[in-house]
């Protein structure tokens, strides 16, 4: 598919995202989120992609926020509309089934940090900078920065962060909880591609299960999620994936997954 916003390839079951607005440094605007749901919905459902790397060109951001030029345009209703459409989108890259990695280069700001906040893991170079800078524009976050900062980093921090709108570097954020790695810039797609190939060689659906595990089981009580865990445990034991991979570690070979 071709995009107007965004670069989309893949290679050996991983999938490379890249926004590609250099020069608004990548902000999220209307045409940016129909082709993300156009993009991550096509890969949800590509049997031959694993992992989904998101990253921003060059190495200047990730995402610098959401278009200012579209936001001073809103009202309650049409603000509302916008709101929950970046929420859907982005709620979408989180429920697609597959590990998205986020590959931050540089500012991951408003918008762009609650993209970062939606994918399975934070990989961030030594020169990123994040932050939720709305108290700034009379604003709150709304594509869902409210609700993940505290579930990454905990309330009082997240509203810290949230009521100063400061920005932090990478090893503040590793620190806290933000992000999960820190790279130099150079090494920052390698370290990532790294780490895709190591899940892709893993069972698909162990993957997807434990990712549907964490992400629904985090929203309800424990004894729910652990309900929930031996449902998802008991579904993995009826697959062949399951049958390939402890005949084969009984064998002593490697396991050839079919994710069925």
């Amino acid at each position: 598919m071709n995009y107007e916003t965004l670069l989309c390839e893949v290679k050996d079951q991983i999938a490379r995202v890249t926004l590609n607005r250099p020069q608004v440094l990548h902000a999220l605007n209307t045409q940016v989120f129909d082709e993300l749901e156009a993009v991550f919905s096509a890969l949800a459902t590509d049997s031959a992609v694993r992992v989904i790397l998101l990253t921003g060109s060059g190495e200047k951001a990730f995402a610098a926020g959401a278009d200012i030029k579209e936001l001073a345009s809103t009202d309650a209703a049409s603000g509302e509309a916008k709101a929950s459409r970046g929420q859907g989108v982005f709620r979408l890259i989180e429920t697609c089934g597959k590990p998205v990695i986020a590959c931050i280069n540089g500012f991951a700001l408003g918008g762009g940090c609650e993209l970062a906040m939606a994918c399975t893991m934070r990989l961030a170079s030594e020169t990123a900078r994040l932050g939720q800078p709305e108290v700034k524009l009379g604003l709150i976050p709304g594509y869902g920065g409210t609700q993940r900062l505290p579930r990454l980093v905990g309330q009082p921090m997240a509203l810290k962060l949230l009521l100063t709108g400061d920005m932090i570097g990478a090893p503040e954020a590793l620190r806290i909880g933000l992000v999960d790695e820190v790279l130099p810039a150079d090494k920052l797609m390698e370290r990532a591609e790294a780490l895709a190939k190591t899940i892709v060689s893993r069972a698909p659906l162990a993957v997807s299960g434990c990712i549907e595990a964490v992400r629904d089981g985090s929203e309800v009580s424990l004894d729910e999620a652990i309900d929930m865990e031996a449902k998802i445990f008991g579904r993995l034991c009826a697959s062949a994936d399951k049958e390939e991979g402890t005949k084969a570690f009984l064998e002593k070979r490697p396991p050839v997954w079919t994710g069925r």
